[in-house]
């Protein structure tokens, strides 16, 4: 049977299916078209930036750091340009294999890898982490001939701290240094991180780290044309970055220098004060350090080093170092006892050369005491006894009361961070401290400036210059004035005065004229002799461990580091004070043995305008031993003290702070 085909029948079919096909396929070209569409016109703005962003590139520029100047335009902190040789780890898969072939070209050093290690750790991945800096020009020559082996590594131009006085002023200063991811989590908290795009360095310490927004500056922008491999074409627009502002010191860099000479290979602290502005126009932590060692990233070595060093030269000892002040206390003990009627300017009292206690003794530095003893003579022969008795009778709290308006035990605002608060102890710091009561065994000592008190140097010399000023309390600062980089317009910091403690007059002049007398005929007289200005001033020596009752201090005895510390402080001119300072000599023994002599130099520079060269030439008394201090002077004005009782020698707190077990009370 022959099958017949209805042809009509499979043309029809053909026809639907074609058709089908057709619509399919017009279909499928319609979505295309509505695709075009959408992505030519609806979203072409957005990928013409997406273009544009493959192709142009916003460069943030960072701003030149601000200049830090002394009082009279000598520069401490500067920026030099350089040429950095910069690598980018995200752009790179085989780091050390690029640093090894980078060595071939020019010298990589195990410094520059270490730091570059450690930088590379604090860095994020999309970091440019510096391998070598400061590079000379035949090396920039050599790695540009290079450069197209080297993806990823670029050669930067730079701006790099320089501080052209090294060690001079370190710690008032201080130094910047790499951004820490710390520093970042910092800024972002502060919302301060736009502020610093681009930027490579943030201040660490000093003035550097406190000035920090000041000196920054604003950041600025360049737009660039890029190409496929990253590298700039050409710059398209610019917002060019603000400097930051310049900083001019209170510093005298000329007097810290000297006072930095004359400290030589010893260990201490002075802070001197201009007593009517609260200007700082020394500050001295001996011994110190470069500060040119943190800018590039310091090596392990190096930092071990400092950070070992028995010396302690990364410590700013007039900021954060606390000591007793000695007898230095001792014209505030007496400002104290007039002020709260405790004595009187002509009350006497016997010093037989101790202070009894119950069955304790508090030792005076002289065995026999001094005799008859009013609050005059006190401070020139430093009686121990005297103010033994005085602290016993006035109590830790009213002492606590009348030496805390004066700065001791709290900070004085100055404007470096991380200032130390010391302890000015009361039955109540005590009860916090250590859970337990002021026994009255312990007041004695206090009025010594030995027991608890742990004072810094900055508060020692900021009390003295209040006694200069009549007790006008002006707020200590290291920067004078802040500079506008164009217009050298300068802007002031120094305050207004922040308060006056209550006085009288007859007081304050009684105690002055006491400490004039302590340079005149007293302690400080060797080193002040023949001087054509009047200084008043007063000799400490600070116990460091306890020696037992009954037992004498002998330094020749005791190691170096367990010697007396040599304090004092002092002011001049009387009359009109333009400087007043405060000096401890660690473990230089007697107070006018190694502190005074210092302060008799720099007052002579800064009082008589000579160069510190003229100041070294200048004759001035030897160096005499604490024996000869003791012998009483032929002649003595009969209105400043009784002739025949002055005791101008005197260890003064040494061998004196006594606890009631016979051994020296432990300082905290």
């Amino acid at each position: 049977m022959v099958e017949v085909r209805d042809t009509e029948r499979d043309l029809h079919r053909f026809r639907v299916r074609l058709g089908v096909a057709m619509a399919f396929v017009l279909a499928c070209f319609g979505l295309l078209a509505v695709r075009f569409v959408w992505l030519q016109v609806y979203r072409y703005p957005a990928f013409h930036a997406q273009a544009e962003d493959n192709r142009i590139a916003l460069v943030p520029a960072p701003p030149s750091r601000g200049l830090i100047y002394d009082r009279n335009g000598v520069v401490l902190a500067e920026n030099v340009s350089a040429y950095t040789l910069e690598i980018s780890p995200r752009r790179l898969a085989r780091l050390d294999d690029t640093i090894a072939a980078l060595s071939e070209v020019i010298e990589i050093t195990p410094r520059d890898r270490q730091r570059f290690r450690r930088l590379l750790e604090d860095s994020r991945s999309s970091d440019s982490v510096p391998l070598k800096v400061r590079l000379t020009d035949e090396e920039v020559a050599r790695l540009a001939v290079h450069r197209y082996r080297f993806p990823g590594v670029e050669i930067s131009a730079r701006q790099f701290r320089n501080y052209p006085l090294g060690e001079t002023a370190a710690h008032v200063v201080g130094h910047i240094g790499r951004i820490s991811q710390e520093d970042k989590r910092r800024l972002d908290e502060q919302e301060l991180l736009s502020r610093y795009a681009g930027s490579t360095h943030i201040g660490k310490l000093g003035v550097e780290q406190s000035y920090e927004q000041v000196l920054h500056g604003q950041v600025g922008a360049e737009e660039v044309e890029v190409s496929a491999g990253g590298r700039v074409v050409r710059t398209l627009s610019r917002t060019p970055p603000v400097a930051g502002a310049n900083l001019v010191l209170s510093i005298d860099v000329r007097l810290q220098r000297l006072a930095e000479e004359l400290y030589g290979n010893r260990r201490g602290a002075l802070v001197a004060i201009e007593p009517k502005t609260g200007d700082v126009l020394a500050f001295v932590s001996r011994p110190a350090f470069d500060p040119n060692l943190f800018v590039d990233g310091i090596d392990t070595q190096t930092w071990q080093a400092l950070n070992e060093d028995p010396d302690k030269p990364l410590l700013n000892r007039p900021l954060r170092g606390t000591y007793p002040p000695g007898s230095t206390y001792k014209p505030f003990m007496a400002l104290a006892a007039l002020g709260s009627g405790t004595r009187t300017p002509q009350e006497t009292i016997h010093d037989p050369g101790y202070f009894l206690l119950g069955n304790h003794r508090f030792r005076d530095s002289r065995p026999g005491g001094h005799g008859s003893v009013d609050l005059r003579k006190s401070i020139v022969v430093s009686s121990d006894t005297y103010y033994y008795k005085v602290a016993f009778d006035m109590g830790v709290d009213r002492i606590h009361d009348f030496m805390k308006p004066w700065g001791f035990g709290q900070l004085t605002g100055i404007d470096l961070l991380h200032e130390n608060v010391g302890i000015l102890p009361s039955s109540e710091w005590k009860l916090k401290r250590f859970r337990q009561k002021w026994h009255p065994g312990e007041t004695p000592s206090i009025g010594i400036g030995q027991g608890y008190n742990a004072f810094t140097m900055l508060q020692l010399a900021h009390a003295t210059a209040t006694l200069a000023n009549d007790g006008i309390v002006m707020k200590p600062h290291v920067v004078q004035a802040i500079e506008d980089p164009v217009t050298r317009e300068r802007r002031p910091t120094v305050p207004t005065e922040s308060y006056r403690i209550p006085l009288r007059r007859e007081h304050l002049d009684l105690v002055r004229s006491a400490m004039v007398d302590v340079n005149r005929f007293g302690t400080g007289r060797v080193a002040f002799a023949g001087t054509p200005y009047v200084a008043a001033g007063k000799t400490g020596t600070a116990q460091v461990v306890g020696i037992r009752q009954g037992e004498r201090y002998d330094a020749k005895r005791v190691a170096e580091r367990h010697r007396d510390h040599s304090l004092f402080v002092a002011f001049a001119p009387v009359d009109d004070p333009k400087i007043a300072i405060a000096i401890i000599v660690e473990n230089g023994g007697f107070g006018a043995q190694a502190a005074a002599p210092i302060a008799r130099r720099l007052f002579d520079f800064h009082l008589l305008g000579k160069l510190p060269g003229e100041v070294r030439e200048t004759r001035l008394p030897k160096p005499v031993d604490e024996n000869e201090l003791r012998d009483v002077p032929e002649s003595v004005e009969p209105e400043s003290v009784e002739p025949g009782n002055v005791e101008p020698g005197n260890v003064e707190a040494a061998g004196s702070a006594r606890g009631t077990d016979g051994v020296t009370e432990k300082r905290p």
